[in-house]
């Protein structure tokens, strides 16, 4: 994957990210992204109150990962990392 390109989808990850943030922040967690595999696997590490939540795959899945595909429809799978 050249530098330009792996840039372009950090930038539409981090976006997507973003959006959904205030509502994580607002529980009192937060995700961060951590890599984007050659296989457009992207890993993301939930901190705060969503690590460990019993919520937090349901956040995962129906939030943070919702929000990615809609900018980064690529996205072959959302996964965490501790």
């Amino acid at each position: 994957m050249s530098s330009n390109l792996h840039d372009e989808i950090i930038q539409k990850i981090s976006s997507a990210i973003n959006e959904v943030r205030p509502y994580l922040h607002a529980d009192g967690g937060d995700v961060e992204l951590v890599d984007v595999m050659p296989d457009n696997t992207v890993k993301v590490r939930l901190t705060g109150a969503c690590d460990g939540c019993p919520f937090s795959m349901m956040t995962l899945k129906a939030g943070i990962e919702q929000a990615i595909r809609k900018k980064f429809p690529e996205m072959r799978e959302l996964v965490t990392v501790d």
